[in-house]
C-alpha cells in the first residue's frame, strides 16, 4: 500500500480544497493510505462521515506562511504541517508528500529533511505545461533554484529524461535548453556551458529553444534555471487565464456573440480544459530522495485531486528508483552546496 502525507494547511484555499479532494481520492484510491496533517477539528468537520478508513489525521495548528524565509521557517517550525509531512517521508513513514504551501519551504524541507538523491546538488521543480498538440512539455526548473549552474542544468536533463520516459511514455525525449536564440553562441556563460555539456551527453539534446516555441511541441523537455522557469510558468498561466476571459467577454457582449457561443461552446470548454493548469495538478521536486510534490498555491479541489493523482503515480511507477539510476548513469562528481554536502 502507498502511504501519502498531505499538508492540509498549505495554499490559498486550505483546508477546504485539499479536504474536498482528499475525500474523493481516498474513496477512489483504496490502495493508498492518506495521512492528513493539520488542524484536526477543522479536518474532521470538513470530512465528516465521508472520511474513509484509509485516512488518518495528525494534528497540528502550526503553519509556515507564504512570506516566511524558507530555511529559517523549516528549522524553527518542526511541528508545522509542511515539515511534519516531509519528516514522514524522511522516516519512511510515507512514500510521498503533497503540499500547496510556500515553494521555498517545500524545497528547503525536501533538501534538509528528506535529502537529495546521490549525484544531485540542487533539486528542480518540474511541472508539465500544456502544448498545442496536447502532448505537454516538462519544464524544469520552475522555481526551486534561482541561480543554477551548468552542472545543475545537466542533472535536470538526466532526471527529466527518466521522468518523461516513464510518465509520458516517450521513448527518446527531445531535450532543449531555453535560451534567447537558437544559435549555439547565444546566451550567458552558464547557458553556453550547459549547451556544451548537454551536447557531449548521450541524451537526445536538440539544442537551444526560444520561449515562443515551447507550446508548439518542439521539445518534450525544456531546461532552464528556476528564475527563468518561474517567470515563463507564471506568464503562461496569466496569458491563458486572460485569453479565455477575453473570449468569454466577447462572446457574451452581443446577441450574435451569444449565438456563436451556443455553436462553439463545447469546443471552447474542451480547449480551455487542455490549457487549465488545474488539470495538470502538482509538480514533483526531482532530485529529492523521496516523493515530494508541490501543488499550485491557489489550487482548488480539482487541482488538488490531480496533484494527489500525480503523486500516487510517481510512487506506483517506482520513479524514485528510476531517477536514482538515471543520476548514477551520469557519473559526475557534485560539489558541496550551501544546503548540505553533495554526493558522487
Amino acid at each position: 500500500m502507498i502511504t501519502m502525507a498531505v499538508d492540509a494547511m498549505g495554499g490559498d484555499y486550505a483546508p477546504e480544497a485539499p479536504m474536498e479532494a482528499l475525500c474523493q481520492a481516498a474513496t477512489q484510491y483504496t490502495d493508498t493510505k492518506f495521512v492528513v496533517i493539520g488542524d484536526e477539528a477543522r479536518i474532521r468537520e470538513l470530512g465528516g462521515a465521508r472520511l474513509p478508513d484509509n485516512v488518518e489525521v495528525r494534528h497540528t495548528d502550526v503553519v509556515i506562511a507564504g512570506d516566511e524565509e524558507p530555511v529559517r521557517a523549516v528549522r524553527r517550525k518542526p511541528n508545522s504541517s509542511l515539515v511534519m509531512a516531509a519528516t514522514m517521508v524522511a522516516n519512511r513513514e510515507a512514500d510521498v508528500m503533497v503540499s500547496a504551501g510556500n515553494t521555498g519551504a517545500i524545497m528547503a524541507a525536501g533538501t534538509l529533511i528528506i535529502g537529495r538523491l546521490p549525484g544531485v546538488e540542487r533539486p528542480a521543480l518540474a511541472p508539465i505545461l500544456p502544448t498545442f498538440d496536447g502532448r505537454g512539455v516538462l519544464l524544469l526548473d520552475a522555481g526551486a533554484t534561482m541561480d543554477a549552474s551548468a552542472e545543475n542544468l545537466l542533472s535536470y536533463a538526466y532526471m527529466a529524461d527518466a521522468y518523461v520516459r516513464h510518465v509520458l511514455d516517450i521513448e527518446k525525449p527531445r531535450i532543449a535548453l531555453l535560451n534567447v536564440g537558437t544559435e549555439d553562441s547565444k546566451g550567458n556563460a552558464v547557458v553556453k556551458q550547459a549547451f556544451a555539456l548537454l551536447s557531449q551527453s548521450p541524451l537526445n539534446f536538440i539544442g537551444n529553444i526560444e520561449a515562443r516555441e515551447m507550446m508548439a511541441g518542439c521539445a518534450d523537455v525544456v531546461v532552464c534555471d528556476g528564475f527563468v522557469g518561474n517567470v515563463v510558468l507564471k506568464l503562461a498561466e496569466g496569458i491563458g487565464l486572460g485569453l479565455f476571459s477575453d473570449i468569454r467577454t466577447v462572446l457574451t457582449k452581443t446577441m450574435s456573440g451569444r449565438l456563436a457561443a451556443l455553436l462553439v461552446g463545447k469546443r471552447l470548454r474542451q480547449m480551455r480544459a487542455r490549457y487549465d493548469w488545474a488539470e495538470h495538478g502538482g509538480a514533483p521536486f526531482l532530485g529529492v530522495n523521496g516523493g515530494c510534490f508541490k501543488a499550485h498555491g491557489s489550487s482548488n479541489a480539482r487541482a488538488w485531486f490531480m496533484a494527489i493523482t500525480q503523486a500516487r503515480k510517481f510512487i506506483a511507477n517506482d520513479l524514485l528508483h528510476k531517477l536514482t539510476v538515471a543520476m548514477g548513469e551520469r557519473h559526475v562528481s557534485v560539489p558541496n552546496s550551501e544546503l548540505g554536502e553533495g554526493r558522487t
